[in-house]
Order: C-alpha cells, then structure tokens, then sequence
C-alpha cells in the first residue's frame, strides 16, 4: 500500500473528526451565545432592580426623616400632656378640699357607697318641703348671704349646688 494512500485515509478520519468536534463545537457556541442573551437580560434586569432599590431606600429615608419630626411632635405633646393630667391632678385635689371644707362648713357628710353623689343633711337640720311657692324666695335670701360673705363666684355656686342636693 502506498503511503500517500495511508496519508490520504489518515487525513480523511482526521477531517471526519475535525468536522464532528467542529458540529458540537457550534452548538457549544449556539448555547453560549443563547446563554448570553440571557445574561444580558439578567444583568440589565439587575441593573433596574438596583435603581429601584436605591429609590426606595432614598424614600424610605425620607419617610423616615419625617417620621423622626412627627415623634419630635408627638414627644412635646405627650410632655404637655403630662404636664396638664399633673395639673389638673392638683386642681382636683384642691377642689376636693374645697369641697370637704363646704361639707364641714355646712355640717353635711356623704352616704356611705354612694361616694360624694349626694349628700346627707345633718340630724339637726329640717330638711325642706317641696314648696314650689317658697323655694324661689329662699333662694333669693341664700344669694344675697353669701354675697355679703366675701366668697368667689365659684365658691358661692358649689355651696348653691351642695344645698341644692341636700
């Protein structure tokens, strides 16, 4: 067998194998290629993910940020708040003094599990009649008493109520 016979098959085999490497070789490269479409559209995909993160943190910084002034707000009217339940802790209990005083004025003492709602008239006092005819000129005599005492206008009418319960 001549040599360039042998040359020519061994030349031939090495073609077929170069043209089957050559095959699979493009479809490596088809996918690679179909792979990079994909990636590009993940990468630009990503991209705008990471734009509207960035927004959303700006805006969420920004909420925060007023967020921060409206607990600033809510903290001085909570401390204003405090501050007035404080005082008008004070006032209720210098009300409430002023009110015994009455009590103890007038000699009149609350009823047992009624609270101060109503209260009782001492033993010694008569209690008064339903007279409809009397009971605006005793009201009037009782006004110009406690004019003539020196009490404020607002002592003057918790009497007035304190009388009128009894």
């Amino acid at each position: 067998m001549p040599y360039t016979l042998i040359i020519d098959i061994a030349v031939a085999v090495l073609l077929v194998v170069t043209i089957a490497y050559a095959i699979t070789l493009n479809k490596r490269l088809m996918r690679l290629r179909k792979d990079k479409k994909d990636l590009e559209n993940l990468a630009k995909t990503f991209g705008e993910s990471t734009m509207r993160a960035e927004d959303n943190i700006n805006h969420l910084r920004t909420i925060a940020q007023a967020l921060d002034i409206q607990m600033e707000r809510a903290q001085s009217l909570r401390d204003d708040l405090a501050f007035l339940a404080d005082r008008g802790g004070s006032t209720a209990d210098r009300l409430e003094n002023l009110v015994r005083e009455a009590r103890d004025d007038l000699g009149v003492t609350p009823q047992p599990g009624r609270g101060a709602a109503a209260p009782i008239m001492p033993s010694n006092t008569v209690e008064p009649k339903a007279d409809t005819s009397s009971a605006p000129k005793a009201k009037a005599k009782n006004l110009k008493a406690d004019d003539a005492d020196g009490r404020s206008e607002a002592e003057r009418e918790l009497m007035r109520a304190l009388r009128d319960a009894g």
